[in-house]
């Protein structure tokens, strides 16, 4: 079990407002997490920055008080970070209507629990195939799920960044989770939505299978970005199972 990360502020942003963790429990345990900041340059990086640390923090406490149960380190690290971010926001001014993203997963053995609430993503790759773990919380998306767009014209549609549900937005958390059974060779991508906009997901398959070694597989997909012009901030995570 490895992991792997970047972030880069990419090519047109001033300021970087995504950030991450990647976080080593045991040899069969492991956490990473991706937070993409919004709310106004500053308030974006300290909204990512708050909930990453929060989130993992958190997290590490109660496993060192023995708390084993998956959904319960997740959404509870997730809600004390999101209560973190919310009263931040509430109580600065120059951090008012501040959130961020979050897409998390915790590895344990066979077993990989995924959290996410905004339109970071998680995407679990097999030897064969790229399937997207988590569902965007955004506007494009529910008009995909409506049937009003069709996933390619979500894709490059003007409103596509506009998201409905972030951490920090509001004072109760209402995060997605998902469970998946995993074997030795597999892998999660996680990334912000700096990455998923410009890199296809038959993209991001070749890479981590046959593009080079896997550890340079972050850079080598931040690399795509920033070629094409990374209009936002791009962060990658790669976790092994």
């Amino acid at each position: 079990m490895n992991m792997w990360g970047i972030t880069d502020r990419g090519v047109v942003r001033e300021e970087n407002q995504d950030a991450y963790a990647l976080l080593r429990l045991t040899d069969t345990q492991q956490l990473a997490v991706v937070c993409d900041g919004m709310g106004g340059a500053r308030a974006g990086n300290v909204a990512s920055t708050m909930a990453v640390e929060e989130f993992s923090n958190v997290f590490s406490a109660l496993w060192d008080a023995g708390e084993r149960a998956a959904d319960v380190l997740m959404q509870t690290a997730a809600s004390q970070a999101n209560d973190e971010v919310h009263h931040r926001a509430m109580t600065d001014g120059a951090c008012r209507g501040m959130g961020t993203t979050m897409v998390a997963v915790f590895l344990d053995g066979s077993r990989a629990t995924v959290l996410n609430e905004g339109d970071s993503r998680a995407y679990f790759i097999t030897p064969e195939s790229i399937s997207q773990v988590t569902q965007d919380h955004s506007l494009v998306e529910d008009l995909v799920r409506r049937g009003e767009l069709t996933p390619e014209q979500a894709r490059i549609h003007p409103n596509k960044n506009l998201i409905t549900r972030a951490l920090g937005s509001e004072t109760v958390l209402h995060a997605d989770m998902f469970e998946l059974e995993v074997e030795r060779g597999q892998f999660f991508l996680l990334c912000s939505d700096g990455l998923s906009n410009v890199v296809s997901e038959q993209e991001m398959l070749y890479e981590i299978l046959h593009g080079g070694p896997v550890e340079e597989c972050c850079e080598r997909l931040l690399e795509i970005a920033i070629k094409r012009g990374a209009p936002d901030n791009v962060t990658v995570v790669l976790v092994e199972c």
